[in-house]
């Protein structure tokens, strides 16, 4: 029986390579990336829902706007900018986070959710590769996440940006202080910049590392995700006293001095931000990370094409 049942996968696997071997890589990876999302509404449903919320928040509160604008000329430009720019970055910030939720839960449940629901049997079925089915999941958040997060981001802002103008217009104040301080298009390239490469590219091995465990794991992926890191930090912290593994993680998330110091001068509209991108293109960091996100979709890759359904 066990025989029968090899020869069977066997058989089926060769008619899988033969009838995927006539379909471009690149339409077979443009199509598993938007079954993810057919399958995945969450991925734009939620940061969608938190900019709504957020928006409905700032409508209620932007009254103030006018008795903060009557204060303006008493001050300087950092303080002006300060004062109009503070709800423009805790809209990026909120975006922010939302989407590395959603990335981080979409990611420890992409391999384990087909297995549960046995779906894995018939995805193999079709002429898509292990290789193609992982890596368009590690798009999502790699790649989709961050661009979704960017348009969200942006549509946000110019939503607050013209409700902020209409108000002002309607009381008779003059909206070119709010233009000229909020800058937000000026920004908007490193923001950009920020969300592709800082939580695409800088949090991949998060990613990578979360789709290993989901396609390896029997039970609770999260549990097994968070066990193992969390187990080198307590061990390094009662055996050195040292937390070097934990800030390593801690970066990993946050996007370390790299992210922090783009996002703070795009926000100051500091002209030394041109050369942002390029010391984090060159930061060693980011290529050991890159070479560990590749290893753990390999091992992924490998996982998925051994693991059964649970």
């Amino acid at each position: 029986m066990s025989t029968q049942s090899n020869v069977m996968q066997e058989t089926s696997f060769r008619s899988q390579g033969i009838a995927g071997a006539s379909i471009p890589a690149v339409k077979l990876m443009y199509w598993s990336v938007r079954r993810e999302l057919w399958e995945n509404r969450v991925i734009y449903v939620a940061p969608v829902a938190i900019a709504c919320v957020f928006l409905f928040g700032f409508s209620i509160s932007i009254f103030h706007l006018v008795i903060e604008m009557h204060a303006a000329p008493w001050l300087d430009a950092m303080q002006q900018r300060e004062l109009f720019g503070q709800p423009y970055e805790f809209a990026e910030d909120l975006v922010m986070a939302a989407t590395l939720i959603v990335g981080v839960f979409y990611s420890v449940d992409a391999l384990y959710g087909e297995r549960r629901d046995r779906s894995i049997l018939f995805w193999k079925s079709a002429p898509v590769s292990d290789l193609t089915t992982v890596l368009s999941k590690a798009a999502i958040p790699i790649v989709i996440l961050p661009l979704l997060a960017f348009a969200i981001a942006v549509l946000t802002q110019w939503a607050m940006l013209m409700m902020s103008s209409a108000v002002l217009l309607g009381s008779g104040q003059n909206v070119a202080i709010l233009w000229s301080r909020v800058g937000v298009a000026h920004r908007w390239p490193m923001l950009l910049f920020h969300f592709l490469c800082i939580h695409g590219l800088w949090q991949s091995p998060i990613y990578a590392w979360l789709l290993f465990i989901s396609g390896w794991a029997r039970r609770v992926p999260i549990l097994w995700a968070t066990l193992p890191p969390l187990t080198i930090g307590i061990v390094e912290k009662v055996a050195f006293n040292t937390t070097y593994f934990g800030s390593l993680i801690g970066r990993r998330f946050t996007g370390g001095t790299e992210g922090t110091e783009i996002m703070e001068r795009a926000r100051t509209m500091d002209p030394a931000m041109l050369f942002g991108p390029l010391h984090f293109l060159i930061n060693p960091g980011l290529w050991i990370g890159l070479a560990i996100t590749a290893a753990f979709l390999a091992a992924a890759v490998r996982v998925r094409r051994c693991r059964g359904p649970i």
